[in-house]
């Protein structure tokens, strides 16, 4: 055998390239971006991609993580003065009824409520939490905690704007709030009706979970601080967690809303000028064959406003950006406020949460029917704000 042939074989696995990936994303990148440059013109795409990522750095992702630091301050003084655990203590009486769940889920949903859909991590993976859940009610805590996630920021960054048509967004926001619990309620139950013959005769083993009683033994440390300090402390450390999570959803806003912006927007009159929010309509084309059901459903009537549910499905920041813009439009009014509202927060960025939740407790392979139960949920959300605004 010669020496060449010696060298092929014993070639470190390490230094061999497989050409099916870098071949196939080549292929996908080029034609993705050749279509759009094609049709916009190749400077006029670049310029666009830059101006609309730089307006939505500076003027929308910015804006958002003010309000993040703002209201993560606010969030954290709520947990240091015991004002969450009050909250529990009120709505724990309703969570059976409405949800099937344990008195203390309700916990669960204000934190993510207050912070974000990870926040729903913590309380999984608790032992004396999960202590008295069944396994049919633990698998549907992705569902029931992800219905709140950035509820907080988005009722503030709605309830902030200034509407062209004169209207209350504040009135629209808590319209929007009340449908996102009933799409919560939904999706919930959904879950667990289609995993009811998954547990039958199942009870929830907490082996594989932890427990999290060092930060009881935190929480009964700062009470021993001053009132002054622990005001201090509780408002800056949560004001810090506002900015770590303002840092985290900028590269969703910045890369995923300017590609919907792109996708979705289309030629200005004069053509296109490679100025920022150009795109080529791909996506307003497809919500305005679907026009019919988004206006039934939602009461939408621009097709440009499919934009927003589709954006959602990945990051709450990317969609809460996609609004300035299309008040400038002068396409949307209180009743997409309150729409928006609702699915921005049942929908937030649940495509990345599901599994992250439910494969902790064994529960992965459940993933596929939590998606659908929550996506019914999210649609029914946006539907019951519609109908409630006509009403109300």
């Amino acid at each position: 055998m010669s020496n060449e042939n010696a060298t092929a074989i014993h070639q470190p696995a390490a230094t061999r390239i497989n050409l099916k990936d870098p071949l196939m994303f080549i292929a996908g990148f080029g034609l993705f971006f050749g279509m759009i440059g094609y049709t916009m013109g190749l400077p006029n795409m670049l310029s666009t991609i830059m101006g609309t990522a730089h307006d939505l750095l500076l003027n929308t992702a910015f804006f958002i993580m003010s309000l993040m630091v703002i209201t993560g301050a606010l969030s954290s003084l709520l947990v240091e003065y015991k004002v969450i655990a009050l909250l529990e203590k009120v709505l724990a009486p309703f969570m059976g009824v409405l949800y099937n769940l344990p008195g203390r889920a309700a916990l669960a949903g204000i934190m993510t409520f207050f912070s974000d859909n990870p926040a729903i991590l913590s309380f999984a993976g608790d032992k004396n939490f999960a202590r008295g859940f069944k396994p049919i009610q633990m698998a549907s805590m992705a569902n029931f905690g992800t219905s709140f996630g950035m509820g907080f920021v988005v009722v503030a960054f709605m309830s902030s704007l200034s509407l062209g048509t004169g209207e209350s967004p504040a009135a629209a926001t808590m319209i929007g709030l009340l449908a996102a619990i009933g799409g919560s309620i939904i999706s919930t139950r959904l879950m667990q009706f289609f995993c009811r013959r998954d547990f039958i005769g199942q009870e929830l083993s907490l082996d594989a979970i932890g427990s999290d009683s060092e930060t009881e033994q935190q929480d009964g440390e700062k009470e021993e601080d001053s009132g002054l300090v622990r005001f201090m402390d509780a408002m800056l450390e949560g004001g810090k967690n506002g900015v770590q999570l303002g840092m985290s959803i900028i590269p969703g806003i910045v890369i995923i809303t300017t590609l919907v912006f792109l996708l979705t927007m289309g030629a200005p009159e004069g053509g296109y000028s490679g100025g920022a929010y150009e795109g080529v309509g791909l996506l307003s084309g497809l919500g305005e064959s679907f026009s019919g059901l988004f206006y039934i459903l939602f009461g939408f009537q621009s097709p440009e406003l499919i934009a927003f549910p589709l954006s959602t499905l990945g990051s709450t920041g990317a969609s809460l950006s996609l609004v300035p813009p299309f008040i400038e439009k002068g396409i949307i009014g209180g009743n997409e406020i309150a729409v928006f509202t609702a699915i921005s927060m049942c929908w937030s960025g649940f495509l990345c949460t599901h599994t992250g939740i439910l494969d902790p407790l064994g529960f992965r392979k459940l993933a596929a029917k939590a998606l659908l139960s929550h996506a019914i949920g999210g649609i029914a959300a946006g539907t019951i704000a519609h109908y409630l605004y006509l009403v109300l």
